[in-house]
């Protein structure tokens, strides 16, 4: 969504501050030419993911990161992937969020495979289950839900080479989620007019409140704020060949098919 340099400056001061020291993020995928080239429907998947929003106990975030650390330890033993994971800088109220790619339920959940989870933490000290259970010792608020969406590898790829994150969370009204949707490519349509980043689309199957959500990403809070200078008159070129009556109606076309929705500015965790 279209922000004023007012706001921008805002966020530049309070969140320089909170970034990581990676934060600046490698170069070989740039955020630009990813909006430019990606094929659009590699944005949108049918992979299955677990979503999960965590805010931790008062004090205890770092706490909560070495906990996870250690279970993205365990799955990378018996090579189940590993979780991507971001940290709210502004926002919603969750601190974290992590996406865990499963596939299927029924993969995800065989016996063996679950099994396998289970020995291995054993082994190190703490099994999968145990590892939750500290986790929810240090956590006073979770939200999940299940999702599908990009390729693992799409995912993945972007959030090596980007620090900086943006997501949008929704909640459509009533008959309203396919409208959604399609606004969501409307969107992604634009910024590719533009040469901006495209957003990730994950649709929910199944837990949780929240319909859907997007994700962009961007090397770093620079590269967010520089996306959005842009003239006035290129932007609505752009927004009515992607569809909109103009750029003053983009944000006003998603609003006429949510509930509500939320944003969160987030970084990455090295």
């Amino acid at each position: 969504m279209r922000q004023s340099w007012p706001r921008l400056l805002f966020l530049l001061v309070t969140l320089l501050s909170v970034l990581s020291p990676c934060s600046g993020g490698a170069q070989a995928l740039d955020g630009g030419d990813f909006g430019m080239q990606q094929d659009p429907a590699s944005l949108e998947g049918d992979h299955l993911y677990h979503v999960v929003f965590l805010r931790a106990a008062p004090g205890r975030i770092l706490d909560l990161i070495e906990l996870l650390k250690e279970e993205r330890d365990l799955l990378a033993d018996v090579n189940e992937p590993e979780p991507f994971w971001m940290r709210h800088t502004q926002g919603d109220q969750w601190d974290l969020l992590l996406l865990y790619p499963m596939g299927e339920f029924h993969e995800y959940y065989d016996p063996e495979r679950v099994e396998r989870r289970m020995e291995s933490g054993t082994q190190k000290g703490l099994s999968e289950r145990q590892l939750k259970k500290e986790a929810d010792l240090l956590t006073s608020w979770r939200d999940e839900m299940f999702v599908r969406g990009p390729e693992p590898e799409i995912v993945g790829a972007l959030f090596d080479e980007n620090d900086f994150y943006h997501i949008e969370i929704f909640i459509a009204l009533a008959g309203r989620r396919r409208d959604l949707l399609e606004e969501r490519r409307m969107e992604n349509h634009y910024h590719r007019e533009l040469g901006r980043p495209q957003n990730l689309i994950f649709a929910r199957e199944a837990g949780g409140p929240w319909d859907s959500f997007t994700l962009g990403f961007f090397r770093d809070l620079q590269h967010y704020a520089d996306s959005r200078d842009v003239p006035a008159e290129e932007e609505d070129r752009a927004a009515r060949a992607a569809g909109f009556q103009g750029a003053r109606y983009v944000g006003a076309t998603m609003r006429r098919f949510i509930l509500y929705h939320r944003d969160t500015l987030c970084v990455s965790i090295r």
